[in-house]
């Protein structure tokens, strides 16, 4: 199924400068200003629903003030006009505006109001695709902001750091950013909610870059719960289009298409050629999911068609890449190859990693459809150059959650903390009760005295036990996985920060003899695990293989579940030799057998990526446990390449490794060719239910991974 949403960003990141729209200013000068703001608020607010009578008004508007208006009304219909030109698509005029701006507010000096117009600049830079240079600016800005307590300036800063930070892959410094806004706009003098919502969008986008669609379509479901507070359309489109790639990501395919025709209307309605654009490139998305190719590359024209309007390079690569793969899906390649490659070109000419990734992968799953698998793993190769720099796949996944993490962990401490505190004062205020009993008891009756002693002492000490028992529950879930009741990713990383690391000349002599080992499982095709059989099979599936890995292992070897459908088992002073056995018991344990689901049977394999720490008797301050597992990863990931049910593991070195491990921290593959490391290939167990692999078409295109490179 091919996809295109990651490249989506940059109308994010147009319409993030729209939604701040250029309200801000600063306050001694709104304490100045004595003139009547009603007709630029109105035209504002006519701008939500109708873009193109607002835009008339606003510059008829701007024409009859002169430039002898007073400064504090020229500036806001300035601010006001800026977002409302990008919105109609005319980004030379709307930069026009933002000079004009900049030159009011130095001719007034007023800092904050030229900071609002440096951080245009520093958009229309990201517009270009030039992130670096406006990240320094970003940062000059602040600098020059250090004294400002301007909320709408802050938010800005953080939003435009927001943004430059999510196309540069630097996904978790975006989450914090954006968090912030969000926050600031509580400060904002107006159009608060407004404000919070876009705040909420750009987050959605985020979670959509990080791979988590779940908290993306969680985050506009609950903004738009929050939309009837403003009547604005602009805003719901904004909305519908994050909630339609979020949908496309769970597969949810016929929803999205909704909302994205939801999002079009709007854009006709109001007078938006860029945001019909974008609508009509995620129509066409859409029909690329359900391998509508004929449909898919009408609306990519129409969408090219409305880009070329506007002059949009983002909105026109997107388009051209959509044309490309709707042509390969009708088995033209080589005119598609030609789109694909003039968007490819597009991206890394800009600088944007985390774009040609993406669709370095959509190339690789097109040649995978076609069954070309030697083209398919040249460009998996080109892809592995850009990994060692953005988050994979898992730990995009880890870092989307992480503020949600953090904030749900909290709460629950709070709760867990607070139910701890009542258990100990109801023991306390019962104990006191007791004492005064017995106290009673012994002057009245001290023959009885003994049993009643014993019965009270009785009641304590079970009182006791619940809170020890409460304490002990405390502690297992605080470094255990609730679903298979496995080690979870927290524990390993806390058991491995207290790892003693040796200096070169003090290894110990069994730890190069008996080294630790480190296993990392992927189950294969779990998404149609979850897809055919249900999320609930699926659950069902990761609770069987947690209980037959704890089985296969010894009961001093760790077993995690590291993340979704990965596992990770850590055995430590482990035989060399008997490494490979291990690994076998392991995928023998998980494929020999089927695994019965509510009456169904389901065959289930692993692909696996195995090394021993330390690595090939490096010392761990060269190679510590964290750039081991990342080898195993790579092995992991060349074990799927070369058909899954398998595991590679990285035995050794066979060159000095001051040359081999720059090599091997980026491509294993590299690194295997040219002889640097030995291999060690175990396989899975063979399955005579499986259906035969397709043999690969190696005539067919042959010559296409040239024309991509």
């Amino acid at each position: 199924m091919l996809q295109l949403h990651t490249f989506r960003w940059k109308n994010s990141l147009v319409q993030g400068l729209l939604s701040i729209s250029f309200l801000g200013m600063n306050a001694s000068v709104y304490a100045q200003a004595k003139t009547d703001f009603s007709e630029i608020k109105s035209i504002h607010t006519l701008s939500d629903s109708d873009n193109t009578a607002a835009l008339k008004k606003l510059q008829e508007y701007k024409e009859k003030l002169g430039k002898d208006a007073d400064y504090v009304l020229r500036a806001e219909v300035l601010k006001t006009l800026i977002g409302i030109l990008y919105d109609a698509g005319k980004i030379k005029e709307a930069d026009a505006a933002n000079a004009e701006l900049l030159q009011l507010a130095k001719s007034r000096n007023d800092n904050d109001m030229i900071s609002l117009a440096l951080i245009g600049e520093a958009f229309q830079l990201m517009d270009q695709g030039k992130f670096a240079m406006a990240l320094v600016k970003l940062n000059d800005i602040q600098q020059s902001l250090r004294d400002t307590k301007n909320a709408e300036v802050i938010m800005r800063l953080n939003i435009a750091f927001g943004m430059v930070q999510m196309a540069i892959g630097n996904f978790d410094k975006s989450l914090s950013y954006f968090l912030e806004a969000l926050k600031q706009t509580d400060q904002i003098p107006r159009r608060q909610v407004q404000a919070k919502l876009y705040r909420m969008e750009s987050i959605a986008r985020l979670y959509l870059h990080m791979h988590n669609a779940e908290k993306a379509l969680e985050t506009t479901n609950d903004a738009l719960a929050m939309q009837p507070k403003t009547e604005s359309p602009k805003i719901i489109s904004s909305l519908q289009m994050t909630r339609g790639l979020a949908l496309i990501d769970l597969g949810r395919h016929d929803e999205a298409f909704e909302a994205y025709k939801i999002v079009l209307q709007i854009a006709n309605e109001a007078g938006m050629p860029a945001l019909a654009a974008t609508a009509l490139g995620n129509i066409s998305d859409y029909y690329l999911n359900v391998r509508k190719f004929a449909e898919a590359e009408r609306a990519a024209r129409f969408s090219l068609e409305k880009a070329l309007s506007v002059q949009d390079p983002f909105s026109i690569a997107i388009a051209k890449a959509n044309i490309g793969f709707a042509l390969a899906g009708q088995k033209k390649f080589s005119q598609g190859i030609e789109y694909i490659n003039e968007a490819k070109k597009f991206f890394m000419e800009t600088g944007s990693k985390s774009d040609v990734e993406s669709l370095l992968s959509e190339i690789g799953n097109m040649f995978e459809a076609a069954d070309m698998h030697k083209e398919a793993l040249a460009i998996v190769r080109e892809q592995q150059k850009l990994s060692d720099e953005l988050f994979r796949s898992d730990r995009a996944r880890a870092v989307a959650t992480l503020q949600e993490q953090f904030n749900a962990e909290q709460r629950k401490k709070q709760i867990e903390l607070l139910a701890r505190e009542n258990q100990l004062k109801d023991a306390e205020i019962e104990n006191r009760q007791l004492q005064q009993v017995i106290l009673m008891l012994a002057g009245v009756l001290m023959v009885m005295v003994g049993a009643v002693i014993f019965f009270l002492y009785q009641r304590v000490r079970r009182t006791n036990e619940k809170l020890r028992e409460a304490n002990e529950q405390l502690e297992f879930h605080a470094v255990r996985d609730p679903l298979t009741g496995l080690y979870n990713r927290r524990s390993f990383v806390d058991m491995m920060k207290g790892r003693i690391i040796l200096p070169e000349g003090e290894r110990r002599e069994d730890a190069l003899e008996n080294p630790d080992c480190l296993i990392l499982m992927d189950i294969d095709h779990f998404k149609n695990i979850n897809d055919n059989h249900g999320h609930a099979a699926g659950d069902a599936v990761l609770v069987e293989v947690a209980r037959r890995l704890r089985s296969t292992v010894r009961d001093s070897d760790m077993v995690l579940r590291w993340g979704g459908e990965e596992f990770l088992i850590y055995s430590p002073r482990t035989n060399p030799a008997q490494l490979k056995n291990l690994v076998d018991r392991i995928l023998r344990s998980i494929g020999e057998e089927s695994m019965e689901v509510d009456g169904m049977l389901v065959p289930v394999t692993l692909t696996a990526g195995f090394i021993s720490l330390p690595f090939s008797g490096l010392p761990e301050a060269v190679c510590n446990w964290e750039k081991a597992l990342q080898i195993a990863d790579m092995a992991l990931y060349l074990g799927k390449v070369n058909g899954r049910n398998r595991a590679y593991g990285v035995s050794k070195l066979l060159i000095a490794y001051e040359e081999a491990l720059p090599v091997l921290d980026h491509d294993l593959s590299a690194a295997i060719k040219a002889g640097m490391v030995e291999l060690a290939e175990v396989h899975g167990p063979v399955r005579q239910a499986d259906n035969p692999q397709p043999a690969s078409q190696g005539t067919q295109d042959a010559d296409l991974t040239s024309i991509i490179k």
